[in-house]
């Protein structure tokens, strides 16, 4: 079955990806989200893919992401325009990490971008689509030709035994690190494969022809280290990771800076950079570099057995509210909750005491620095 992404902007009706019918026939618990008919589990349920990703490979539909192509002779100008990254150092087929930035130094996505020759493509979150398609056109769109990619489904294989899986398709997948791509043959099926994910774990995601995806899907899951996996398990572990989501933990009003993302910000756009600034919020970002902003994500370890949700208050000794849970649930690693939350910096500073308070109660929590459980990525060659 094709899949009809587009439909997702112009119908009331999720679209459905390339593996719909895959999905139908695994038995998958399916949800609407971001516009697409997507899995949030499936019947071994969601503890026991998370830990299936963690001990060997589980394999992902991700195609609802966004896909745009950025063209034009002065495409990267034009990029870095509207996000806080360096393109100019950045190498062919190599991705970075970044965001798109609002006036007033928020965030309205965070991307992948890759240089693809003199292009370059971005791939952003699924419920950003439009707003991410609207913004760019606005701001760069006379300087450059943006379309959307809609002919590729994308998936993501992730975990310790990912490489193994696709070296037994292509060798060629060993001379990939973290962040970097390249075109290779998959069971006969030209991909791009990119050394990357959203899991923590060392993974591939590779875009695929969308009538060829069902069939790569299906090889790969052939192999018997292989699991299919769903939402659920995809936050689940990028919690433990410590992954900013955006929409909780990444917004319009929450600064790089505040989420933990300072590093996005290149030193050659920095204050002392001759390429200084030029991106929207640069005053309101450049500033917070500096000076530090008011408030700062910080890992959330609560006492006791019950996770904390997003949007719970997080208080000091007297009640006053200094923060807020931004994501929370229970770590299947761990065997414990955890959380994601923002706290003024003042409070952190003066190391203050910090609950939670949930309908009048309150839960003590322990601060740390994600991740909860280091990342595996493999930044060299093996």
């Amino acid at each position: 079955m094709q899949a009809n992404q587009s439909a997702a902007k112009t119908q009331s009706q999720p679209a459905r990806t390339a593996l719909y019918d895959l999905h139908v026939e695994l038995g998958a618990r399916l949800v609407s989200f971001a516009g697409f008919t997507m899995p949030l589990n499936y019947p071994a349920g969601i503890l026991t893919e998370h830990h299936h990703t963690r001990s060997q490979a589980s394999l992902f539909d991700v195609s609802h992401m966004g896909r745009f192509r950025i063209q034009g002779t002065d495409a990267m100008l034009a990029l870095e325009s509207v996000c806080p990254a360096d393109l100019d150092a950045l190498a062919p087929d190599r991705l970075r990490y970044s965001v798109l930035t609002n006036d007033a130094g928020g965030v309205i996505d965070d991307v992948i971008i890759r240089r693809a020759g003199s292009d370059f493509e971005l791939i952003a979150n699924a419920a950003n689509r439009a707003t991410d398609e609207q913004w760019l056109d606005e701001r760069i769109g006379e300087q450059c030709r943006i379309s959307v990619d809609e002919h590729f489904a994308l998936l993501a294989l992730q975990g310790p035994t990912a490489a193994q899986v696709l070296r037994d398709l292509n060798p060629g997948v060993d001379e990939l690190v973290f962040m970097q791509a390249a075109h290779l043959p998959l069971a006969h099926i030209d991909c791009l494969v990119t050394r990357a994910g959203y899991t923590g774990e060392d993974g591939f995601e590779i875009s695929v022809p969308i009538a060829a995806a069902d069939k790569l899907a299906r090889r790969l899951l052939a192999d018997s280290t292989v699991q299919p996996a769903g939402l659920g398990a995809r936050d689940s572990l990028r919690l433990e990771a410590g992954l900013s989501l955006h929409g909780q933990e990444l917004g319009p009003t929450i600064s790089p800076v505040e989420a933990g993302l300072g590093w996005t910000i290149a030193q050659t756009r920095r204050a002392d950079g001759a390429r200084a600034g030029g991106f929207p919020g640069s005053e309101r970002i450049l500033r917070e570099l500096k000076q530090g902003p008011a408030r700062r994500r910080r890992g959330l370890l609560p006492e006791g057995r019950a996770p904390v949700r997003a949007g719970t208050p997080l208080v000091d000794e007297h009640g006053t509210v200094i923060g807020h849970v931004s994501s929370g649930g229970h770590s299947p690693t761990l065997e414990r909750p955890i959380g994601l939350g923002f706290i003024e910096t003042q409070a952190l500073d003066s190391n203050t005491p910090v609950f939670a308070e949930i309908r009048g109660r309150r839960v003590a929590i322990a601060l740390t620095r994600p991740p909860f459980i280091p990342h595996r990525y493999q930044h060299s060659h093996s």
